[in-house]
């Protein structure tokens, strides 16, 4: 059986119950991870107390850029599996989880195994929020495949990938992803799209089974937080597209902008109450903003270019 490294990246004390409770669903599922790694980023105080509560996981600093990007890559430097797979510090994995997620590895082509990330809010569905726009939240999204099998790229709170791929690839790219509270992201599209590029024969395999649940806080529930992420997840987009190409980096949206949300706007117009209304608005705003984000973010490269 292929050992796996289960790498958390955290920056804040603040979300300690559910990193604690993670670290130990990861260690005391049905297959047990060959080490948890702890990547504290640019957090003395939180790495103090993992070493201290959390015995059973390697505590480990990230001293080099700060942010999500440059703490996985100090968390793929420290590991030693054939798999490293990374949770976020509010995700809980299911107790099938690693058995689930290393039996997908038994085909050789396959490089990287992610699966879904189910939102639990803090009460009720915030009501604009229509499932097509659960990535807002970071969680697996109305639109992804129901059954397992090939995507372009996986949702960061709840994917891996062969350690030694990614490592000959130079890991994750600064730059791009979550920095402390800033909602950007997409350095795991990039990851997962130039890794494609460099092997097409390669398989990047969604599975819905490979589950966690993914925690989703009151301040992510405002239209405020909905909006921004929104606009900065097209900044994000046009980052990435100045490293892969449009065409890889915008494959998954366009399809996404043209087939999945003009059914959800009709199956929101269509309940004719309250939400219905919420969710045509957002649904048609959350496009507009993306879109702004994106094209602002391409405007900034070529002035940065020129």
């Amino acid at each position: 059986m292929l050992s796996v490294s289960v790498i958390i990246c955290a920056y804040t004390e603040a979300r300690w119950d559910s990193l604690a409770a993670g670290a130990r669903a990861a260690a005391e599922g049905a297959v047990a991870p060959l080490e948890v790694i702890v990547v504290c980023d640019h957090a003395p105080e939180l790495e103090a107390r993992v070493r201290a509560e959390l015995p059973f996981v390697a505590a480990l600093a990230n001293d080099g850029p700060r942010g999500l990007s440059g703490a996985r890559n100090a968390g793929l430097a420290r590991a030693r599996g054939d798999i490293v797979a990374f949770l976020d510090d509010d995700a809980l994995p299911s107790s099938d989880w690693l058995e689930r997620l290393t039996a997908a590895y038994r085909d050789p082509r396959v490089l990287g195994v992610g699966g879904t990330a189910r939102p639990v809010f803090p009460g009720e569905r915030p009501a604009f929020l229509a499932p097509e726009f659960d990535w807002v939240v970071g969680c697996t999204y109305r639109g992804l495949p129901d059954e397992h099998g090939p995507v372009r790229n996986l949702i960061g709170a709840n994917m891996s990938f062969r350690r030694d791929p990614v490592a000959r690839a130079g890991g994750f790219v600064d730059g791009i992803g979550r920095v402390g509270t800033r909602p950007v992201g997409c350095e795991e599209t990039e990851l997962c799209i130039r890794l494609a590029q460099a092997d097409p024969g390669s398989v990047i395999l969604f599975d819905p089974s490979v589950a966690v649940d993914h925690i989703v806080t009151r301040e992510r529930t405002t239209l405020r937080y909905y909006a921004n992420r929104c606009w900065s997840e097209g900044l994000s987009k046009a980052l990435v597209s100045s490293r892969v190409g449009s065409r890889d980096a915008l494959s998954n949206e366009r399809r996404h902008a043209l087939k999945i949300l003009p059914r959800a706007l009709r199956a929101a117009l269509n309940r004719k109450d309250a939400v219905g209304a919420a969710r045509a608005v957002a649904i048609v705003t959350g496009l507009l903003i993306t879109t702004a984000g994106y094209l602002a973010g391409i405007a900034g490269s070529k002035e940065e270019l020129a």
